[in-house]
């Protein structure tokens, strides 16, 4: 029986030659920090904006 192997395209700007560069994952790590720390913002801007709708409307 033969195997075929699915060469599937690889993305050369993070791995080259089955090595991984420490600047690339340091720059993806860096930039996901910063999208999760949005989101988080974000999250809490909803939070605070919901309690403070659910609390005027309590008062009327």
């Amino acid at each position: 029986m033969s195997t075929t192997f699915n060469s599937e395209k690889q993305d050369n700007s993070y791995t080259s030659h089955n090595k991984v560069k420490v600047t690339d994952l340091l720059s993806r790590l860096n930039e996901e920090k910063r999208i999760e720390k949005k989101r988080n913002l974000a999250l809490g801007v909803a939070a605070v904006s919901a309690v403070t709708v659910f609390g005027i409307i309590l008062t009327i």
